[in-house]
């Protein structure tokens, strides 16, 4: 059988044990179908050389199978290392038998599949090379060669299904029952992509007929033609809303009542779960070759921000439509709800219901191009595609390869040293009041040039404490190697990508970059990671705080007032009001040479080339700082301001910016946030107010404001 070379897009990972060793099992999108590639290979972890044969004899004892062998790495505390190579299901219970005699074993708690696509720089696509069977509906390739491919990202074109189900309202003492199932999106049919759309309900074959809707007799049919459905039809992806926690949750409880199984995966394999032990509501999805991706969890991971992600209220604001439910209560005669009266008296119409609700999510997929976003940001770090949250782990995926190739393992969680508190941005405190003309300078992604121009990086810490005098000073101890380190140089390499994803507008990569970059430093402070060491993040923020304090101090030596300062930004008042051609000008040239000062500074003081950059941002003819509520100091993090802005045609206008400020806050009523924005309009337009707030207070009296009044929580 000859090999051949197969390109494809990583959709789920697993492992499992096998006969003799553990079991890697990942499954692949392809131009030529369903690929899933098998490979059988031990797992390993690292204790000190000088335990070797100590842990040999208590692995023997114990019956664990143990391999061990010679490698050039070493721990944090500089002891030489051995690799240990065993099953994944004994690693634990080897770790806490050596644990009961003081033994530190390093790695144990990698997941298999994990390291063994991070170790070879697999990000999503991929180049398999291997002998290939045909199975039904796949390709399966054991113990083939998986590569990097980087133009298995770039024509990655996954079928997408959206699904949602239709129930009874929930209710105490009442059974749930399952009513229909629907979904809509693109799949391929004899070699063509193309759009469908199918609905299944409960109900007599003679029902009212009903567009794309077929009538099943009961809730175990409904459950196994779904099910079968979805093996013909084969998405790579399914995604509905709330879809893992409702949808799913209540799929499963179906399949638990009625003893059917719940294969939904790929090769006819059953659905299984991870239950979060830190909250009973969270639940964790693995249907073997399908990603799962919920539509909430996949915008907040693209950093969309909404005052309510109801499908309703997201679609009205992208889509501008709405549910052909309004979900206002209504009385129905014997029903709790109107899903229940329609599956009872109007078929069709809950089955359009159902199919729409498919197709409001697959278009708020399309409109924000949600799956192109996941795709590149499961590139960029090696998550896979419904893996949410996972700044950490993406982390973890780009930074262990490097440590490894420069010598070292990672250390274990608590290891870090953390008997200090590291301070987070600076805020200074601001002085309250109406301005004319204040410009904001703003540093650019502040963190990751602090961290890329003083090497502050976990290996360079270590490497930099064994030669303190000749390493580049941090704070509270801390001190970094100047040439010895990898999350400068990484920083460099994504800041670079990200630039050149701006200039061929893949907006998807460079917003991905950004996010991945701006969790570095999170990632540093958080005890929920294994470099977790307050030397590392004390030594950002504090470095913060001084460059923006002396970058204040330099600004007032030019002239002007430093009224604020927040994390990584100055406001400056030029004292005088100022056109915006003017103000312009001013801010270029400031930062400008605030640049050239902070190059030759930090050359000065430590021998470095500075990598920071602040840059001009924004203009306001117009702004307000306000004071703390019934006091005299100023806010912080809350302020308004106008901006002029050029219009398409060519026009200008003015724009009122709120930061912090009722009006921009989803807690406070519509009126509380729609008063605001008027009474700041009138302020800033320098037009009378007095007799329209004495208006707006006396309708509110009158009654007329209440539908405004509601709090949203």
């Amino acid at each position: 059988m000859s090999t051949i070379s197969q390109q494809g897009f990583l959709l789920t990972s697993r492992w499992y044990e096998g006969a003799q060793s553990t079991e890697l099992e990942f499954w692949f999108a392809s131009p030529a179908g369903p690929l899933c590639v098998c490979i059988e290979q031990p797992s390993v972890c690292f204790i000190p050389t000088t335990e070797t044969e100590k842990a040999q004899r208590l692995a023997h004892a114990e019956g664990i199978e143990l391999t061990t062998r010679s490698v050039q790495l070493l721990a944090f505390n500089q002891q030489p290392l051995i690799a240990c190579y065993l099953r994944q299901e004994e690693i634990y219970r080897f770790k806490y038998l050596l644990s009961d005699w003081d033994i530190l074993v390093w790695e144990y708690d990698l997941r298999p599949t994990d390291r063994y696509l991070m170790e070879r720089f697999i990000r999503g696509g991929a180049r398999i090379e291997g002998c290939w069977q045909h199975k039904d509906g796949y390709l399966l390739c054991e113990q083939g060669r998986i590569k990097p491919s980087i133009d298995a990202v770039n024509t990655a074109a996954l079928t997408v299904l959206s699904v949602d189900i239709e129930t009874t309202f929930p209710k105490e003492g009442k059974r749930d029952q399952l009513y229909s199932i629907a979904c809509h999106g693109h799949v391929m049919i004899h070699g063509l992509r193309e759009t469908v759309s199918y609905i299944w309900m409960i109900g007599p074959t003679d029902s009212p007929a009903a567009e794309f809707c077929a009538y099943v007799v009961d809730e175990t049919a409904l459950l196994e033609i779904f099910f079968a459905e979805m093996q013909r039809l084969d998405p790579d992806v399914i995604i509905g809303w709330n879809f893992i926690q409702f949808d799913m949750n209540f799929i499963q409880r179906k399949c638990d009542e009625l003893n059917v199984p719940f294969i939904l995966g790929r090769n006819h394999q059953e659905v299984s779960w991870r239950h979060d032990q830190r909250s009973v509501n969270r639940s964790y999805v693995h249907v073997p070759g399908r990603c799962i991706i919920d539509g909430i969890e996949m915008l907040r991971q693209a950093q969309y921000n909404f005052d309510s992600f109801a499908l309703d209220a997201v679609a009205e604001e992208l889509l501008d439509r709405h549910k052909l439910i309004s979900g206002v209560a209504k009385v129905y005669e014997g029903y709790d709800h109107e899903i229940e009266y329609l599956f009872a008296q109007d078929k069709p119409a809950l089955a359009a219901y159902n199919l729409e609700d498919c197709i409001l999510v697959w278009d708020i997929f399309q409109q924000t191009e949600l799956m192109d976003f996941a795709i590149q940001r499961s590139s960029l770090t090696g998550l896979l595609l419904d893996r949410m949250g996972g700044s950490v782990a993406g982390f973890e995926n780009l930074y262990l390869p490097l440590l490894h190739r420069n010598g070292y393992v990672a250390p274990n969680y608590d290891e870090g040293f953390s008997d200090i508190k590291s301070p987070g941005g600076f805020v200074m405190d601001s002085r309250p009041g109406l301005y004319d003309s204040i410009l904001v300078l703003d540093f650019k992604s502040l963190y990751p040039s602090i961290m890329r121009t003083f090497k502050i990086d976990p290996m360079g810490l270590i490497e930099g404490l064994k030669q303190p005098e000749n390493s580049i000073v941090g704070f509270n101890g801390g001190c970094f190697d100047r040439e010895k380190h990898c999350l400068p140089d990484l920083i460099t390499i994504l800041g670079e990508q990200r630039d050149q994803a701006k200039q061929v507008k893949n907006h998807h990569l460079a917003q991905a970059i950004k996010i991945i970059m701006s969790s570095f430093y999170g990632v540093l402070g958080s005890d929920g990671c294994r470099f977790f060491d307050m030397r590392l993040s004390s030594s950002i923020t504090q470095r913060s705080h001084d460059i923006i304090q002396r970058s204040a101090q330099w600004i007032e030596t030019q002239g002007y007032d430093v009224i604020y300062g927040d994390t990584d930004s100055v406001f400056v008042w030029l004292k005088e009001k100022k056109t915006q051609a003017q103000a312009d000008t001013i801010g270029k040239q400031l930062s400008t040479d605030l640049n050239g000062w902070w190059r030759e500074t930090i050359q000065h003081e430590h021998q470095l080339q500075s990598l920071l950059e602040i840059e001009y941002e924004t203009h306001y003819q117009r702004f307000f700082m306000p004071s703390i509520r019934g006091a005299e100091t100023g806010s912080k993090k809350r302020y308004a301001g106008t901006v002029q802005k050029a219009l398409i045609n060519g026009e200008l206008t003015t724009e009122t910016i709120f930061k912090g400020l009722e009006a921009v806050r989803s807690d406070w009523t519509p009126l509380a946030r729609e008063f605001q924005r008027q009474l700041f309009e009138h302020i800033f337009s320098e037009q009378p107010f007095q007799e329209w707030m004495k208006t707006e207070v006396a309708n509110l009296m009158a009654g007329h404001k209440n539908q405004q009044l509601i709090y949203r929580k």
